[in-house]
Order: C-alpha cells, then sequence, then structure tokens
C-alpha cells in the first residue's frame, strides 16, 4: 500500500510541476503533496479553541494560557532576570481543547516567564528545556546557536497619535525591499546608533530620508519577527547535522523565525557587531521602537509591508514550537522526523487549525499593533490553500487594502493558484526575460538575448502586467504580478550585469571595491535600460535596495573568516553582518547617475496614471522596427498619450517613424522624470541598449 500510495504521490507532483511550466490554471488543486507528507496523525491534530492566548493581565491578575494537546503536563516558571534562576514554578491545568492555564493572583508586567513541556516519552521536568510563549508580546534572547529565549509579560500602551494604514491601490505600489539593519550599519550612513530602528529613522542623509529622497513609497522590511541570528559552529555538529555551508555561524537576513508576535530586539541593541553569549532586548523597548519606525515611515507617506515566515520555524532552536507539541504544529515523516521541503529542517503543519489559527492571530495582530500595511510571504507555496485564503479574508476585514505577497513556490511553483485567490506574487517570467536567469549562460533581454521561449510577443505580455489573456500569462489582475529584476536573493542586479558584461568573472578577486562598484558606460547603459523596462511595465513595481546605484557585493577579506570566497561578488548574503550588505552611501554618490534615472522614473510612474492603471486595450504596441530586440508602444488615457520605446540590441540603433505630432521627450539614455527635455517629430533614432518615454505635446 505504501509504494502504491507514493506511486501516484510521484504522478501528481510531476503534474504540478508540469501545468506550472505550461501556465495552466490549477482551479482544483488540493493539498495532497503536503498532507500527504504528513504520516504521522495525532489524535489530537485537530483539537482547536477559541481561547486567548499567551499572557495578558486582567482583574484575576495574570493569565498564562499555551496550546499543547498532546502534552502530559505543564509548569510556569517565573525569572526576576533572563539568566536568573526561576523564582518560583506553577503547574498549569488543561481544559478540553488542549489549552494549559494558570492565573497568578497580581500583575505581572514586564516579568520575565517560560514553559517546560513533559510528553508520555520525556517527563523528567529537570532535563526538560525552558520553552519560549509561542505568542509572546515581547522576548530576550540569548545570543547562543540554541537560542535560549524568555518570553516578558509586556503590557505597555503606545500612543500612535492619528496615524492610520496606508491604503493604496496595488498598482500604484513601488516597493522597496530592504534589512532594516544594512540600511544604516555602513559608517557611510553617519547614523548615530547604526544598525536599529531608531538609527533608520535618524534625520540624516541615509535611512528614511535616504528613501524618501529616492521616491519609492513602501517598504518591504526583510524579516523582523524575533528570529535566531546564531547558527550552529563551524566544522561541527548538532544532532546529526555538521555545518559545512556556513562559516559566518550567522542568520542575518531573519529566515529563522522564532516568536510570530515579538519585534527583533537585535535592532534596538546598539551594538556595531552582534555579541556572543549575551541577552538581547531584556527591557522590552524593540516593541515601541518599531511602532516608532513605523510611525515614521507613515509620517512621509511611505507604507511598511513585513516579509514574514510561516512556513518553518527557527532551524537549531530549542525551547519552542518542536518541545511544546512537535506532533501538532510539524509536518512530520513515518518515523516522526520533521519533513523539511523549506529546505530549513522542519515545515510548519498549517493545516492544523491552531497553526493556523496562529499565523492569522499573528498577521492580525501586526496589523492592528503595528499598523502594518502588507505582508509578503516566504515560501509562500508550503502553506494549504485554506489557511491563505483565510489569512486574506480575515486581514481585509481590517484594512481591505492590506497587500499580500507570496514567494510563489515552496515544494511546487504556482503564481496562478495565488492569483486565484486574491494574492500578488513574484513575478520570475519578467525578472529571467529581461534581466537573465544567471549572468553565465542565461542572459535576458537587455543583454540582446532571447532566455528559453522569451520573445517580443513575451516581453509584450509582461507589459501589460502577465496575465491569463496572454500565452503562458500566471495572473488573473495586472495587480498580482509584482514586477521585479532582483532581491535579495541571487546576485544584485548591479552584480549580475558586472558578471554578464564579463566585467568580472564569478571567481575573481575583487582587491579594490570602489573601483568594481564604479560603472562603467556599457553597465550603466544596461542598469538603465532594465529600470526602464521595469517602471513602465504594468503591475506592483519592486526593486531591492541598492539596485538604484547598481549596489555591488563584494565578500570582505578583512576577517579571519575561513570563506574561500572572500573577495569574491556574494549570491547568497544570507550569512554575513558586515560591509557585503551593508549599504555604502558612498556608492549611491559615485553612481548618483544610475541613482537621479531611477529617481526619475520613480516620479514618472507616480505622476502619470498611464505607467500604474493602464488596460491593455489602452496600450497599443509598434511595429516597424528593424532590430530583433527593439520594442515600443503608444498608452494613452484621458487626453494624455505617451510613447515608451527600448532598443536592447547590443551595439545597433533603430529608428522609427513616430505618429504625427510633436513630442516631448522626458526619458532617454541619459536621464529621466517628468521634465521636458527636448522635443521630436518625424523620425526618431534609438540608439543601442537605450529608450525614450515621449508625451505628446
Amino acid at each position: 500500500m505504501k509504494k502504491k500510495f507514493n506511486y501516484i504521490r510521484l504522478i501528481l507532483a510531476l503534474f504540478i510541476v508540469y501545468s506550472s511550466i505550461q501556465g495552466e490554471n490549477l482551479y482544483i488543486y488540493k493539498e495532497t503533496l503536503n498532507n500527504s507528507e504528513t504520516a504521522i496523525a495525532s489524535k489530537n491534530s485537530k483539537i482547536y479553541s477559541t481561547k486567548q492566548l499567551g499572557s495578558f493581565i486582567n482583574k484575576e491578575g495574570t493569565t498564562f494560557r499555551l496550546f499543547a494537546p498532546n502534552a502530559k503536563s505543564v509548569k510556569l516558571y517565573l525569572f526576576d532576570e533572563p539568566e536568573n534562576n526561576a523564582t518560583s514554578a506553577e503547574t498549569l491545568s488543561i481544559d478540553d481543547d488542549g489549552v494549559w492555564e494558570v492565573t497568578l493572583g497580581k500583575d505581572l508586567s514586564n516579568k520575565y516567564y517560560a514553559y517546560k513541556v513533559a510528553h508520555a516519552d520525556n517527563d523528567n521536568f529537570d532535563k526538560l528545556p525552558l520553552c519560549v510563549d509561542p505568542y509572546a508580546k515581547a522576548v530576550t534572547s540569548f545570543t547562543d546557536f540554541n537560542n535560549p529565549r524568555k518570553s516578558i509579560v509586556y503590557n505597555e500602551t503606545y500612543n500612535w497619535d492619528d496615524d492610520q494604514w496606508i491604503q493604496r491601490n496595488w498598482r500604484d505600489l513601488v516597493i522597496y525591499e530592504m534589512h532594516i539593519k544594512d540600511m544604516t550599519a555602513h559608517p557611510s550612513s553617519e547614523a548615530s546608533q547604526p544598525g536599529t530602528y531608531k538609527g533608520l529613522i535618524e534625520n540624516n542623509n541615509a535611512g528614511i530620508n535616504y528613501i524618501k529622497n529616492l521616491g519609492v513609497n513602501t517598504v518591504e522590511l526583510l524579516p523582523a519577527q524575533e528570529y535566531g541570528n546564531v547558527e550552529i559552529p563551524y566544522e561541527d555538529s548538532l544532532k546529526g547535522t555538521y555545518n559545512t555551508w556556513n562559516a559566518y555561524e550567522r542568520n542575518h537576513w531573519g529566515y529563522m523565525t522564532a516568536a510570530f508576535f515579538a519585534p527583533s530586539s537585535f535592532y534596538s541593541e546598539n551594538w556595531k557587531e552582534l555579541k556572543r553569549q549575551e541577552w538581547m532586548g531584556r527591557d522590552g523597548r524593540q516593541v515601541n521602537e518599531f511602532k516608532d519606525m513605523v510611525k515614521a515611515f507613515h509620517k512621509e507617506g511611505i507604507a511598511v509591508m513585513m516579509d514574514v515566515v510561516y512556513n518553518h520555524l527557527s532551524e537549531y532552536e530549542i525551547g519552542n514550537l518542536k518541545e511544546i507539541d512537535k506532533e501538532y504544529y510539524f509536518r512530520l515523516d513515518d518515523k516522526g522526523t520533521c519533513i523539511a521541503v523549506s529546505g530549513c529542517g522542519n515545515d510548519l503543519k498549517t493545516e492544523a487549525p491552531m497553526m493556523r489559527r496562529l499565523i492569522i492571530d499573528s498577521i492580525i495582530y501586526w496589523m492592528k499593533e503595528y499598523h502594518i500595511d502588507g505582508f509578503r510571504f516566504d515560501l509562500g507555496k508550503l502553506i494549504d490553500w485554506e489557511t491563505l485564503e483565510e489569512i486574506i479574508r480575515e486581514a481585509r476585514k481590517i484594512n481591505p487594502n492590506v497587500v499580500f505577497v507570496a514567494e510563489p513556490w515552496g515544494g511546487g511553483y504556482d503564481p496562478q493558484g495565488f492569483s486565484l485567490r486574491e494574492w500578488g506574487s513574484w513575478n520570475d517570467q519578467i525578472r529571467n526575460g529581461v534581466k537573465g536567469e544567471n549572468p553565465n549562460d542565461g542572459l535576458g533581454w537587455i543583454f540582446g538575448n532571447w532566455l528559453g521561449n522569451n520573445s517580443i510577443e513575451r516581453l509584450k505580455s509582461y507589459i501589460n502586467g502577465t496575465t491569463k489573456n496572454y500565452e503562458y500569462g500566471m495572473f488573473q489582475k495586472v495587480e498580482h504580478s509584482v514586477n521585479y529584476l532582483a532581491s535579495h536573493d541571487g546576485y544584485t542586479l548591479g552584480d549580475f550585469i558586472r558578471l554578464g558584461t564579463k566585467s568580472v568573472g564569478a571567481h575573481d578577486k575583487i582587491t579594490d571595491v570602489d573601483a568594481n562598484a564604479k560603472l562603467t558606460p556599457d553597465q550603466l547603459k544596461l542598469n538603465k535600460l532594465g529600470a526602464l523596462f521595469l517602471f513602465t511595465s504594468q503591475g506592483i513595481t519592486m526593486i531591492h535596495s541598492g539596485q538604484e546605484f547598481a549596489r555591488s557585493k563584494v565578500i570582505p577579506t578583512d576577517n579571519n573568516i575561513e570563506d574561500k570566497e572572500k573577495g569574491q561578488l556574494d549570491h547568497n548574503s544570507y550569512n554575513k553582518d558586515n560591509s557585503v550588505n551593508y549599504i555604502n552611501y558612498n556608492h549611491a554618490e559615485m553612481n548618483s547617475d544610475l541613482f537621479s534615472y531611477y529617481k526619475g522614473l520613480i516620479e514618472l510612474r507616480e505622476t502619470h496614471e498611464e505607467f500604474r492603471r493602464a488596460k491593455s486595450e489602452q496600450i497599443k504596441f509598434f511595429d516597424g522596427f528593424q532590430r530583433e530586440f527593439s520594442i515600443g508602444f503608444s498608452v494613452k488615457m484621458y487626453d494624455n498619450e505617451f510613447i515608451v520605446l527600448m532598443n536592447a540590441d547590443q551595439n545597433l540603433s533603430d529608428n522609427l517613424t513616430l505618429p504625427e505630432g510633436n513630442w516631448e521627450v522626458l526619458v532617454n539614455g541619459e536621464n529621466a522624470g517628468t521634465s521636458v527635455l527636448s522635443t521630436v517629430s518625424g523620425e526618431i533614432e534609438i540608439p543601442a541598449v537605450s529608450g525614450f518615454v515621449l508625451r505628446k505635446k
């Protein structure tokens, strides 16, 4: 029976992959692939409770509640300081729905606490680890690879004044994907508290003021819920895992979430570098500092999205959901081992009712308590459809314009499925078609190359939002397409172009970081052409932080880390809390020409709806180009008419006879914006690797 079941599962998986490649709608897509992985089904796996969970103050005192239906017994431990021994231990009682509870008759605000959870196979409390409260509003964490934590009974209020969510039509979004620390950690930021929530919103030329000057209207924070900062020792093992890949022993990006309701304490510590064997966030100030950050962005008209990780838990954590109730919260194989389609050691069982509730409660909490405007879901395909549907349904009851974007892979690839459920998704088609898939042998259109099945017709579909009425289209609505050319993953766009033009080799050792960062004329043209295509395409626009000045990630050599790739360009900098990830504002100034071009394109898109809200019938493509890689279109709304022309031939210019009349040049190969640069009529020459935006006079 088992062999037959696996054979069916294999056929189903192949069908899903094939259908995704062909761009077919998966209207009837059940979570057979995910759910069949869960071979161990506890008798308590479907239990559900509506009780408020976590710790909270009430008229009886302080109540503590923990959901763990498969536990044998649970104790609560209280601490005066996180490093001290417990001052008391209280036994909790369980109700019929698996909720363990105790109420202590006094206000325990700011008290530290943790749980020990006994199971049938391990009920010796002396040997059990302390567990963090999954619903803790604030957490103090010890910087060790086991990530010991204590929860804080957090009960402070916050004055939001008149702050509200920033509600925009999704088609108007220009998203800036960024890391909280990286924006101010480099000395060039001149921040007084570099790398912190406070440093990000200081009144200087970095951080929030730099972002405001660029003109984007939304920031997307890389994971900022409390996460596992430290990974297991290099060239050492932990529970059979041998670390051969992470000499830095760090998780810098934050994709190892540990507490889904608590902001990261690391960004409240004014440390130049992470201190080992220290307690972070012990006073809970990270809560209000996070809110101050959101409030400051909102004051500038900039929405705040969060990159969130609900598909797996902090991998090397000891004292969290695995120790609380592994059978309930995780997808397990028939041997009781955590399944790891995520590649991160433990996939959460999102289809379990109380795991689903935890995710939804967390999202609603960040919306209400922190005024968060939207979310990007890491490895969204690992979360079951029912949970994803309920998330957006419940969130829209609070803010109808809340933004939900998925990374549409993880055990499959299905932007179509997300679009059918009103979610946006990262559009890999436009990324790969325009830029390329890899800089060695997978270059895209801006390099004068067709990758895979790309063509002029495919480019037309990208400009129109990659919707289902085009061959290979993926989205039901234009606003579901998140158009981007680079993200935190992989090479930056600037480095992709450096490699693609053979200006530097993948294994070259760069000795002059500044000289490498300075754009050559050819690199500058490619960066500008890619940006022009991106900002004149319909859908959500996203750029990676530093893309506006062709940010380069060179692995530093001035440390004693055993990294064989030192001096090379980095394509996976998740583990580096150093200059490879920090925004270097000197480089932004060095490449100010490109920065100004991005700023101008953002202003153009913001000013003229034609580049955000046009319908497909309002966009008309031109014929008559001489070059294979030339494309052009007009877009007409209201009384305005614009023309966009782009030529990706690497050597030869192209010509086009313009429609009758005089046309104002707003964008050319050198400048971009809303000011008139010149006026043209008749025939126009489009230089190689260049483009125009024209407005009818």
